[in-house]
């Protein structure tokens, strides 16, 4: 007898009420955030098109848009990219413990701990870097100056007062760790049980089952919790105003007393004071954060899509 060549039945199931309305709110949310967006971008071009135009004698310090921004954008990039390196280590770190050292209770409150971090006001921060981190430094790069100075990050002279680029980079760690931690813990608690076990079965450590199974799990989620974070400092603004004292200029030198700004902080400083293509420079410093800031987190959520889904089974 011949095989059927009856194809299925492809009706549609009717949507209840519920799920079409549910569905256009949802929808509805993320053209509203994709309108928002928009409006922010034609805003920044708008208000920083006269700046892009202008004669570079009538940009401030009267040598041009691009020489404006650079200094402004090496501080951001190189304060971002240091409290990354610091970051990331200690939040792959803790998350680990919270995961899979500490005990039950233990674990739990220091959960709480780190995310009740994410919710401390910057403006705190910056005065806590300030008021207690700066004069605790002191004597410690006053050392690395006298011993490490061949090293251009710490080529001195040592600040007096503690206020320098290292300082600002302590400071956007510590801010940015809880949302790298935060991630980090959560990719790591998805690791299938079945992997840990196999792996502790043939005789693996526990070191030796979160090297094999847990971190190449996460490996991803690290690299997507770490740019969440880089958005993050690239953007902070009170706490490296707070800290930093500022000179101007594009150097690599973390202990000395000239600092080079960031573009959020020299918005923040320069904005109540300004008028006329003053602003519209401000503005364009920052439409080019604005654009650093997009790319960082599309990249983090590309990233994050990409990893690969896996479960005991395969």
């Amino acid at each position: 007898m011949p095989p059927s060549t009856t194809r299925p039945s492809t009706r549609r199931v009717p949507q209840r009420p519920g799920d079409r309305i549910f569905s256009g709110l949802s929808t509805g949310a993320g053209v509203l955030i994709l309108i928002a967006l928009a409006g922010v971008a034609a805003f920044l071009i708008t208000e920083a098109w006269p700046s892009l135009t202008a004669p570079a004698e009538d940009i401030p310090g009267g040598e041009g848009l691009l020489v404006y921004v650079w200094p402004l954008l090496f501080g951001t990039l190189i304060s971002a990219l240091f409290a990354l390196v610091i970051a990331v280590p200690l939040a792959v770190a803790i998350a680990l413990f919270i995961t899979y050292y500490a005990p039950r209770r233990i674990a739990q409150v220091l959960g709480y701990l780190i995310d009740l971090l994410a919710a401390v006001p910057s403006i705190i921060y910056g005065l806590w870097g300030m008021q207690v981190l700066a004069p605790l430094t002191v004597a410690p790069t006053t050392w690395l100056s006298e011993y490490l100075g061949f090293i251009p990050f710490f080529a001195g002279p040592p600040s007096a007062t503690g206020r320098t680029m290292l300082v600002a980079i302590i400071v956007l760690a510590v801010m940015i760790l809880p949302i790298i931690t935060a991630v980090v813990r959560e990719a790591f608690l998805q690791t299938p049980r079945l992997h840990e076990e196999a792996s502790l079965a043939l005789g693996a450590t526990r070191w030796e089952m979160i090297r094999m199974a847990v971190l190449p799990f996460g490996r991803s989620s690290v690299i997507g919790a770490s740019m969440l974070g880089l958005g993050r400092a690239l953007g902070e603004t009170m706490a490296v105003a707070i800290v930093l004292s500022v000179s101007g200029g594009v150097t690599f030198n973390l202990i000395s007393s000239g600092n080079p700004s960031t573009i959020a902080a020299n918005i923040a400083l320069q904005f109540p004071e300004s008028t006329g293509l003053s602003v519209n420079t401000l503005i364009a410093s920052g439409l080019v954060l604005f654009a650093i800031t997009l790319v960082v987190n599309m990249i983090a959520r590309g990233v994050i899509n990409r990893r690969k889904e896996f479960s005991g089974a395969n």
